[in-house]
């Protein structure tokens, strides 16, 4: 029996299909089902039960011996979410109640931690244990998730075998439900079919031309694929990038979009909205080292390649993965 929390988001439903095609089908979902729209990303898919995340505490506790693996993907991802009180109890406190039962009951442990624990990278894009508690995330959101992995790495009970991904930015299918959350591509996509054209924020640095901010995305078919490496690794516990590993500009996001969709690239800047301005990251780029150095060879999807996968498999049919 594998676990998986937060099974009906993007990165969990994701994750589900892709245990289904590796020939797991006894796969427990876990989260919150009252979205309709969130739902659809677990539609077609062998599952052996659903459980609520409000009961899932005491649901390990009568079927541990039944559990081979849990993926802890479940979070409050809001970053525009200031109020500390909900990340303390969906992010932070559920996550050590998950931990803690995997530490009394021998189960390993796969959770998501998120490249907003990096803040503006004063100290790099290392997944050094060494600067965790260095780190200044920009909102609760990364704080909740650095946080944890603070309180993680001080345990001396833990997991035989865990890791916390930090997720870096994500796009692909099954996004649908995120709406202003969703990945610049969904957007992209929506806004050029719509009007034709799209609207990027410009840059306020002077280091950086309108456009030109980079960010490290990677491709949701990498992320799982990643996940199911560990599934069956199972040693060198501890804190793991998830990007591409390759930082690239919006420009080039957008662009792709565009060539995906057979258009002429039309894409015009607007400024970045002044609440977010001073917190706004211009650079992130995985290092991506140490996955490598424990085994992980498999190539990771180039921009290109993965934008084109979405737009014409995904996006184009309205499908899911």
């Amino acid at each position: 029996m594998i676990v998986v929390t937060g099974a009906a988001g993007f990165i969990g439903s994701c994750l589900v299909s892709k245990l289904n095609q590796e020939g797991f089908l006894d796969v427990v979902v876990v989260d919150d089902f009252s979205h309709p729209e969130k739902n659809k990303n677990l539609e077609g898919k062998t599952i052996s039960q659903r459980v609520d995340r409000e009961v899932f505490i005491d649901w390990i506790e009568k079927n541990q011996h039944l559990i081979q693996f849990i993926f802890h993907i479940g979070a409050r991802t809001d970053t525009t979410e200031f109020d500390t009180a909900i990340f303390d109890k969906l992010n932070l406190n559920y996550t050590k109640a998950v931990w803690n039962k995997c530490v009394e009951h021998g189960i390993p442990l796969v959770y998501a931690s998120s490249a907003a624990t990096y803040g503006l990278g004063e100290y790099g894009y290392d997944d050094n244990h060494d600067v965790v508690d260095k780190l200044k995330p920009l909102n609760p959101y990364g704080d909740s998730k650095n946080d944890f992995d603070k309180w993680a790495l001080k345990q001396e009970k833990q997991p035989y075998f865990w890791a916390g991904l930090k997720f870096f930015n994500v796009y692909g299918p099954n996004e649908y439900h995120k709406g202003r959350m969703a990945s610049v591509i969904f957007h992209a996509y929506n806004q050029v079919k719509e009007t034709g054209a799209m609207k990027l924020f410009a840059s306020h640095n002077p280091d950086y031309k309108d456009g030109e901010q980079l960010r490290d995305f990677v491709y949701v078919k990498d992320v799982v694929n990643v996940c199911m490496f560990l599934l069956h690794h199972r040693k060198d516990s501890g804190l793991y990038n998830l990007g591409s590993g390759k930082a690239r500009t919006f420009l080039d996001l957008v662009t792709n979009t565009f060539k995906a969709l057979d258009r002429e690239p039309n894409i015009s800047f607007i400024p970045t909205p002044e609440d977010i301005r001073d917190k706004y990251q211009y650079f992130t780029e995985a290092n991506m080292s140490k996955l490598q150095s424990i085994g992980y060879d498999i190539p990771f999807h180039t921009l290109e390649e993965g934008v084109e996968d979405y737009v014409k498999n995904y996006l184009s049919f309205h499908s899911y993965f």
